[in-house]
Protein backbone atom coordinates (compact mmCIF):
# COMPACT_ATOMS: atom_id res chain seq x y z
CA UNK A 1 0.00 0.00 0.00
CA UNK A 2 1.19 3.45 -0.97
CA UNK A 3 0.46 5.09 2.61
CA UNK A 4 2.95 2.28 4.36
CA UNK A 5 5.66 3.10 1.93
CA UNK A 6 8.93 3.40 4.62
CA UNK A 7 10.44 6.50 3.45
CA UNK A 8 7.61 9.37 3.61
CA UNK A 9 10.63 11.45 2.56
CA UNK A 10 10.72 10.14 -1.21
CA UNK A 11 11.39 12.73 -3.87
CA UNK A 12 9.24 11.53 -6.31
CA UNK A 13 8.96 14.58 -9.13
CA UNK A 14 6.77 15.12 -11.52
CA UNK A 15 7.24 13.99 -15.42
CA UNK A 16 6.80 17.21 -16.77
CA UNK A 17 4.83 20.62 -16.70
CA UNK A 18 1.49 19.98 -18.26
CA UNK A 19 -0.04 22.81 -18.87
CA UNK A 20 -1.18 26.01 -17.66
CA UNK A 21 -4.77 28.40 -17.28
CA UNK A 22 -5.61 31.35 -18.26
CA UNK A 23 -8.70 33.12 -16.66
CA UNK A 24 -9.17 36.09 -18.84
CA UNK A 25 -12.40 38.85 -19.81
CA UNK A 26 -10.47 39.04 -23.23
CA UNK A 27 -10.79 35.31 -24.83
CA UNK A 28 -10.35 36.09 -28.39
CA UNK A 29 -7.40 38.34 -27.54
CA UNK A 30 -5.91 36.31 -25.48
CA UNK A 31 -6.67 33.12 -27.68
CA UNK A 32 -5.21 34.86 -30.68
CA UNK A 33 -1.81 35.98 -28.84
CA UNK A 34 -1.17 32.84 -27.83
CA UNK A 35 -1.56 31.43 -30.83
CA UNK A 36 1.09 33.88 -32.42
CA UNK A 37 3.49 33.34 -29.42
CA UNK A 38 4.03 29.92 -29.30
CA UNK A 39 2.95 29.26 -33.20
CA UNK A 40 0.17 27.00 -30.92
CA UNK A 41 -2.44 24.69 -32.21
CA UNK A 42 -5.61 25.39 -30.90
CA UNK A 43 -7.25 21.79 -30.16
CA UNK A 44 -10.40 22.96 -28.64
CA UNK A 45 -12.46 25.82 -28.70
CA UNK A 46 -16.02 26.84 -27.74
CA UNK A 47 -18.18 28.85 -25.48
CA UNK A 48 -14.97 30.77 -23.97
CA UNK A 49 -12.78 27.88 -23.23
CA UNK A 50 -9.62 26.70 -25.33
CA UNK A 51 -7.13 23.99 -25.03
CA UNK A 52 -3.69 24.60 -27.11
CA UNK A 53 -0.56 22.48 -27.74
CA UNK A 54 2.86 23.40 -29.26
CA UNK A 55 3.97 20.26 -29.40
CA UNK A 56 3.17 16.47 -28.35
CA UNK A 57 1.29 17.01 -24.94
CA UNK A 58 -3.18 17.43 -25.99
CA UNK A 59 -2.80 20.49 -24.50
CA UNK A 60 -0.15 23.08 -23.24
CA UNK A 61 -2.11 25.79 -22.67
CA UNK A 62 -6.22 26.61 -21.70
CA UNK A 63 -7.83 29.84 -21.46
CA UNK A 64 -11.24 30.58 -20.35
CA UNK A 65 -13.84 33.60 -19.83
CA UNK A 66 -15.43 33.44 -16.72
CA UNK A 67 -17.87 36.59 -16.50
CA UNK A 68 -17.07 38.97 -14.22
CA UNK A 69 -14.07 39.30 -13.88
CA UNK A 70 -12.00 42.11 -13.72
CA UNK A 71 -8.59 43.62 -15.04
CA UNK A 72 -5.01 41.87 -13.81
CA UNK A 73 -3.49 43.85 -11.34
CA UNK A 74 0.16 44.16 -10.91
CA UNK A 75 -0.25 44.93 -7.24
CA UNK A 76 -1.93 41.49 -6.01
CA UNK A 77 -0.26 38.47 -5.24
CA UNK A 78 -0.12 35.82 -7.89
CA UNK A 79 2.35 33.81 -9.58
CA UNK A 80 4.79 36.18 -11.07
CA UNK A 81 5.75 34.23 -14.62
CA UNK A 82 5.72 31.06 -16.18
CA UNK A 83 9.00 30.10 -18.39
CA UNK A 84 9.96 28.05 -20.91
CA UNK A 85 13.45 27.09 -22.11
CA UNK A 86 14.93 26.72 -25.08
CA UNK A 87 17.65 23.90 -26.17
CA UNK A 88 20.09 26.56 -28.18
CA UNK A 89 20.80 30.59 -27.87
CA UNK A 90 19.67 30.14 -31.73
CA UNK A 91 16.25 28.75 -30.62
CA UNK A 92 15.86 31.80 -28.38
CA UNK A 93 16.91 34.43 -30.66
CA UNK A 94 14.82 33.17 -33.40
CA UNK A 95 11.67 33.26 -31.56
CA UNK A 96 12.50 36.92 -29.87
CA UNK A 97 12.84 37.73 -33.66
CA UNK A 98 9.99 36.18 -35.26
CA UNK A 99 7.97 37.59 -32.21
CA UNK A 100 9.60 41.04 -33.15
CA UNK A 101 8.63 40.57 -36.71
CA UNK A 102 4.99 39.82 -35.85
CA UNK A 103 4.77 42.61 -33.42
CA UNK A 104 5.13 41.17 -30.11
CA UNK A 105 7.52 42.96 -28.55
CA UNK A 106 8.96 41.79 -25.17
CA UNK A 107 8.87 43.92 -22.00
CA UNK A 108 12.02 43.07 -20.28
CA UNK A 109 14.79 40.97 -21.02
CA UNK A 110 17.90 40.12 -18.09
CA UNK A 111 21.04 37.75 -17.96
CA UNK A 112 20.08 36.01 -14.75
CA UNK A 113 23.27 34.39 -14.82
CA UNK A 114 21.82 30.75 -14.55
CA UNK A 115 19.56 31.81 -17.88
CA UNK A 116 19.90 34.36 -20.56
CA UNK A 117 15.62 35.43 -20.06
CA UNK A 118 13.39 37.06 -22.34
CA UNK A 119 10.06 38.39 -20.83
CA UNK A 120 7.10 39.32 -22.57
CA UNK A 121 3.16 40.04 -21.18
CA UNK A 122 0.23 38.58 -22.43
CA UNK A 123 -3.00 40.48 -23.52
CA UNK A 124 -4.12 39.83 -19.72
CA UNK A 125 -0.44 41.29 -18.33
CA UNK A 126 0.71 37.47 -17.67
CA UNK A 127 4.05 37.27 -17.88
CA UNK A 128 5.71 34.58 -20.05
CA UNK A 129 9.31 33.78 -20.26
CA UNK A 130 11.62 32.47 -23.20
CA UNK A 131 15.21 31.53 -21.48
CA UNK A 132 17.75 29.84 -22.58
CA UNK A 133 20.42 27.89 -19.87
CA UNK A 134 23.94 29.58 -19.64
CA UNK A 135 25.39 26.35 -18.16
CA UNK A 136 26.02 23.29 -19.73
CA UNK A 137 25.06 21.57 -16.41
CA UNK A 138 22.23 21.64 -13.72
CA UNK A 139 25.29 21.63 -10.91
CA UNK A 140 26.97 24.79 -12.67
CA UNK A 141 23.70 26.72 -13.18
CA UNK A 142 23.05 25.73 -9.54
CA UNK A 143 26.62 26.90 -8.25
CA UNK A 144 25.97 30.35 -9.49
CA UNK A 145 23.39 30.90 -6.65
CA UNK A 146 26.16 30.82 -4.22
CA UNK A 147 28.80 33.22 -6.42
CA UNK A 148 29.53 36.72 -5.06
CA UNK A 149 28.00 37.89 -8.45
CA UNK A 150 24.46 36.51 -7.48
CA UNK A 151 25.34 38.09 -4.03
CA UNK A 152 25.74 41.39 -5.30
CA UNK A 153 23.07 40.77 -7.83
CA UNK A 154 20.45 38.36 -7.12
CA UNK A 155 17.67 39.29 -10.08
CA UNK A 156 20.61 40.15 -12.85
CA UNK A 157 21.29 42.19 -15.39
CA UNK A 158 19.04 43.92 -17.74
CA UNK A 159 19.84 43.99 -21.47
CA UNK A 160 18.47 45.03 -25.11
CA UNK A 161 17.77 41.60 -26.87
CA UNK A 162 18.40 43.58 -30.30
CA UNK A 163 22.03 44.09 -28.88
CA UNK A 164 22.05 40.52 -28.15
CA UNK A 165 20.62 39.23 -31.16
CA UNK A 166 22.91 41.71 -33.59
CA UNK A 167 26.06 40.10 -31.69
CA UNK A 168 24.80 36.33 -32.37
CA UNK A 169 24.36 37.47 -36.23
CA UNK A 170 27.31 38.96 -36.08
CA UNK A 171 28.94 35.17 -35.02
CA UNK A 172 30.26 35.91 -32.09
CA UNK A 173 30.88 32.42 -29.63
CA UNK A 174 27.60 31.80 -28.28
CA UNK A 175 29.75 31.05 -24.54
CA UNK A 176 30.76 34.73 -24.30
CA UNK A 177 27.45 35.95 -25.45
CA UNK A 178 25.82 34.02 -22.58
CA UNK A 179 27.94 35.46 -19.80
CA UNK A 180 26.61 38.65 -17.88
CA UNK A 181 27.56 41.69 -19.25
CA UNK A 182 28.35 40.46 -23.06
CA UNK A 183 26.05 42.96 -24.01
CA UNK A 184 25.26 46.49 -22.54
CA UNK A 185 23.63 46.75 -19.81
CA UNK A 186 19.88 48.72 -19.83
CA UNK A 187 17.52 50.17 -17.23
CA UNK A 188 14.38 48.36 -17.74
CA UNK A 189 11.12 50.39 -18.44
CA UNK A 190 9.46 48.14 -14.91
Amino acid sequence: MISEHPNRNLRIAPARMAHFVIRTNRFEETLRWYERFFLADTVYSKNNLAFLSFDDEHHRIAIGDLNGLGDSVESASAIDHVAFSFDSLHDLMYNYERLRDDGIAPIYAINHGPTTSIYYADPNGCKIELQVDNYPTSAEARDFFFSQAFHDNPIGVFFDPEALLAKFKAGEPVEELLKQGSVPAVKPDL
